[in-house]
């Protein structure tokens, strides 16, 4: 029984365990520092419902990774309920300016805020030259001092996700380590970018790091390029490929699912989803997010105290 001021007496008192001392003791963790910008996931195209959920998920793996972030969403065709990336980063700056204002107000001594509003991240997989420039000009019709990074990838992690989805599909052993045979497992890979040449070139690399996790070719091809899906497909299958997996090199909103499909009966084989809202799609969102504002990532607080 308790009474008002604690525990009954004879019972035991629940204390703060001490910090381990040394290396072996945990780190503290790490939390957005106080009035920083906002990371703005820049979504192309409109906000469906699809593409809506997706956003949501990767800023709430961003958020869990980073307590305190105020990650938002902004469409590069937003509509009256859903902001467009323009309107929300100019909404950003208001706020800002209005909480500046009301702590001057209350007598608090503040600086005026110098830096960037924002921290753009482009919810896109590779470098598609047009979504990109739309992208940067809507962040410069804000008129709101915001930094645009570059896209996700490549990067391993990519790689990873892509593996799954393979798995998912059946397509591809969802751990190489582990001694069974998938029936429908690939012996090549038909990796499908959107942005042209420079795109093809981009997934190419992650392209190298998912042959290495499945030990069978990956080429990349670029979906909104006449001919590239049946060219490189040919290719495959010229070397030796019986079996081909289509793994598309998106995250969903970039493009048509219809062309995903169109491509893999170009290519006469199955695909595997897009990457859509991949635990390192998020991930990789908010590294993006900390190296632009020089914060240690997450990652590093894993890393043993001396």
């Amino acid at each position: 029984m308790s009474t008002p001021t604690g525990p009954a007496s004879g019972l035991p008192v629940r204390m703060p365990r001490p910090r381990q001392p040394g290396r072996h003791r945990r780190p503290e963790p790490l939390v957005a520092p106080e009035d920083a910008p906002a990371l703005v996931l820049a979504v192309p195209g409109a906000p469906s419902s699809a593409t809506r959920s997706l956003a949501e998920e990767v800023v709430s793996i961003a958020r869990s990774e980073l307590p305190g972030l105020d990650a938002r969403i902004g469409y590069l065709d937003g509509d009256e309920e859903h902001p467009s990336l323009t309107s929300l980063l100019a909404h950003a700056a208001e706020e800002r300016t209005a909480r500046f204002e009301q702590a001057r107000a209350a007598g608090v001594d503040v600086k005026e805020p110098d830096g960037p509003v924002a921290v753009v991240v482009p919810l896109l997989a590779g470098p598609d030259s047009a979504l990109v420039r739309a992208i940067r000009q809507a962040v410069m019709d804000s008129r709101v001092a915001a930094e645009l990074t570059d896209v996700l990838g490549p990067h391993p992690l990519l790689a990873e996700a892509l593996h799954v989805r393979l798995s998912e599909a059946g397509l591809a052993r969802a751990d190489r380590a582990r001694l069974f045979t998938v029936a429908t497992a690939a012996d090549g890979i038909i990796l499908a970018s959107v942005g042209g040449d420079e795109a093809v070139q981009a997934a190419g690399i992650t392209g190298m790091l998912l042959a290495a996790r499945l030990a069978v070719p990956v080429i990349a091809a670029a979906l909104d390029q006449e001919g590239s899906i049946a060219s490189v497909a040919e290719q495959l299958r010229g070397a030796g490929a019986q079996q081909l997996a289509l793994a598309p090199y998106l995250i969903g909103p970039e493009i048509d699912a219809s062309l995903i499909e169109e491509a893999a009966r170009e290519a006469g084989c199955s695909a595997a989803e897009a990457l859509g809202p991949y635990p390192a799609i998020g991930k990789l969102a908010l590294a993006k997010y900390t190296t632009a504002l020089g914060i240690a990532p997450p990652q590093a607080q894993n890393t043993p105290a001396h």
